[in-house]
């Protein structure tokens, strides 16, 4: 019968032991598969902790192993770029995937605000992290180093120093995707946004627009803005490329945030979205989804992404020595939206 009740207190190991007549010591063992116990009294023990309520002390647990059971996400990210105002962007969806994951594993996931110098990591109880696109000198990377804590990254690190184990977010197939996507719709002086820090994402696009730009004999037209500077640095970028460049007939602005701001800057200049300059960013987010026009964009795979860099965590947690270094997130996916497309493309 359960012990458990309104006004009574939680069942403890040692109700546990009375009622089945070991030890709390077996009992220990028993619940938490060590030590030598017979398989009968093992079922018999957690047939009693169930009958009786009992919940094991995840808090002692977690001290007698030297364990917070708890892992960071982080990144060096302005939030006006990974979230905005809603908080509802790329970290977020990245955060509740990993969440879910952890979480299935025993983990709790602390979401740590984004990093950029202090002590944001230095205080956060934790057994490792997951980095979300580091820059070439992450903050976040930097400090977990420093507390000698394993941590995985959510796209390519692109500082050489960095050679943690890593989830691959594709980012030159996704840019050669939208610039294929840009073509197709007749685009003939395509334009590149990208924001000023040196993450994979950025770094791949670039070398990936170079590639499209000389295999189609484009002239390349790359544009950098301040992440911190969300969608208003979108806007101030594009119009001053579109004041240099004024035959530009699409905008590839890799942050999503840049993209609503560009499609702003084409609309005061005189010009039509897409009739005259069409739009596509990266992110498939509600950003993507809520501008007007909606702006194509590239499903990521984010989930299945933030459930591959928990593995490779998790595996480094458990000192797993033949553990993956490298895993990808699936082939991404165009997906698109009246900004891009044309009902008849140009010749």
């Amino acid at each position: 019968m359960p012990t458990s009740g309104p006004g009574s207190r939680p069942p403890t190991i040692a109700d546990v032991a009375r009622v089945a007549e070991v030890s709390r010591t077996t009992v220990s063992h028993a619940l938490n598969g060590i030590g030598k116990v017979d398989p009968r009294t093992r079922e018999r023990i957690k047939r009693v902790a169930a009958e009786l309520g009992y919940r094991p002390n995840l808090r002692a647990q977690r001290l007698r192993r030297g364990e917070a059971k708890a892992i960071a996400l982080a990144s060096s990210m302005p939030f006006a770029v990974a979230g905005g105002p809603s908080r509802l962007g790329f970290y977020m969806e990245i955060a509740a995937a990993a969440a879910e994951s952890a979480l299935l594993h025993g983990y709790a996931l602390v979401l740590v605000p984004p990093v950029q110098s202090g002590s944001a990591l230095y205080s956060v109880d934790i057994d490792g992290a997951i980095v979300v696109e580091p820059d070439v000198n992450d903050a976040a990377a930097a400090q977990l180093r420093e507390r000698g804590l394993p941590y995985v990254s959510l796209g390519r690190p692109v500082s050489p120093d960095d050679t943690s184990p890593y989830v691959d977010l594709r980012g030159g197939p996704v840019a050669e995707l939208l610039f294929a996507h840009l073509r197709e719709q007749g685009a003939r002086r395509p334009a590149l946004i990208v924001g000023s820090a040196s993450r994979h994402s950025s770094v791949d696009a670039r070398a990936a627009y170079e590639r499209v730009a000389e295999r189609y004999g484009w002239e390349p037209v790359v544009a950098s803005a301040p992440e911190a500077g969300g969608e208003q640095a979108g806007y101030e970028s594009c119009a001053a490329l579109l004041a240099e460049h004024p035959r530009t007939d699409a905008v590839c602005a890799l942050v999503d945030a840049f993209a609503v701001g560009a499609v702003r800057a084409i609309r005061d200049s005189g010009r039509s979205v897409p009739g005259d300059v069409m739009v596509v960013t990266r992110y498939d987010g509600l950003r993507a989804r809520t501008c007007e026009p909606p702006l194509t964009a590239v499903d990521l795979h984010l989930d299945s992404a933030a459930a591959a860099a928990v593995d490779l965590l998790l595996g480094r947690l458990r000192g797993e020595g033949a553990a993956a270094t490298v895993a990808a997130a699936p082939e991404p996916r165009i997906v698109p939206r009246a900004s891009s497309l044309r009902v008849t493309a140009p010749a």
